[in-house]
């Protein structure tokens, strides 16, 4: 894809859904997404994980807690076709700025459906930035060197404490992945998995808010109480620090005046929860 142009299916990949509408752009996400009439179709990075990922949306089943894009079976039955895939369209407005105790909660609903869906082996043979990050997070992976984050990453580490709270399937990238419509639940899309605690994924999306999106402070408290919150939270900052350190090699330096910040609220948190549980 070159800049300012989006890169168009084959033709046999329309024809394989069975979709005739012509393709028009969809604004957001990472600018691949084509709507073709009343379905979307959009490139995958890696057919196995697509293959994989629509099954699990296929097979979840209707809740008043969210939706997400029913994925289209091409003509010979599968869900990727030439490396493409399509879904149904939805609408919706992404958030998250003032919408997240709903998207925490839609986040909630769509983990409770995917509790007792197995482990794929899919997961481990990953090498993607974030894959890789997440493993650094979690550490089953030394961090990326030599990076200008190594001490924002090493004070991250000393915060990111023992999590007890099981590990299952999970959507490792909500905040922008969530769209909002009046009096219709919540939109899930673009499935990101990962094999961690639910509170891993929340506290992503409190991460995210707090470094992008002018969240507030008292997110934290709200969504992530507790020390292992804020061990979760260390290991999201991780995550997504890391990530960027993993593509460059480099952090911006308004990357890390963000991350700074944050990591510095998160040991101002940490300082309060302990000075409390000394006071019990």
């Amino acid at each position: 894809m070159t800049s300012g142009t989006v890169t168009q299916p084959p033709p046999g990949v329309l024809t394989a859904f069975g979709l005739t509408a012509p393709v028009h752009p969809l604004a957001g996400g990472r600018g691949r997404s084509l709507r073709a009439g009343d379905a979307v179709v959009k490139p995958v990075d890696g057919a196995e994980e697509a293959e994989w990922s629509a099954r699990v949306f296929a097979g979840l089943p209707p809740t008043a807690g969210f939706r997400v894009p029913r994925p289209l079976r091409s003509h010979d039955g599968g869900y990727v076709v030439e490396g493409w895939t399509a879904a149904e369209f939805l609408d919706g407005r992404e958030g998250p700025a003032g919408k997240w105790g709903s998207l925490i909660t839609a986040g909630r609903a769509f983990h409770r459906e995917l509790r007792h869906v197995p482990r794929p082996a899919l997961l481990d043979r990953r090498d993607d930035p974030w894959a890789v990050a997440d493993r650094v997070a979690w550490g089953e992976a030394a961090p990326p060197r030599p990076t200008n984050a190594d001490e924002l990453l090493g004070r991250l580490g000393e915060l990111a404490g023992p999590v007890a709270a099981p590990s299952q399937l999970i959507h490792g990238d909500l905040t922008g992945n969530v769209l909002f419509h009046p009096g219709r639940p919540p939109v899930v899309i673009d499935f990101s998995p990962y094999w961690r605690p639910v509170a891993y994924a929340e506290a992503v999306v409190v991460a995210d808010g707090l470094l992008y999106h002018r969240a507030e402070p008292e997110l934290i408290e709200a969504v992530l109480p507790g020390r292992e919150g804020l061990h979760v939270l260390a290991r999201a900052l991780i995550f997504r620090l890391a990530t960027t350190a993993v593509w460059a090699g480099r952090v911006p330096e308004d990357e890390l005046t963000r991350f700074a910040g944050v990591t510095h609220l998160a040991e101002q948190a940490a300082v309060a929860a302990l000075a409390t549980r000394r006071t019990l």
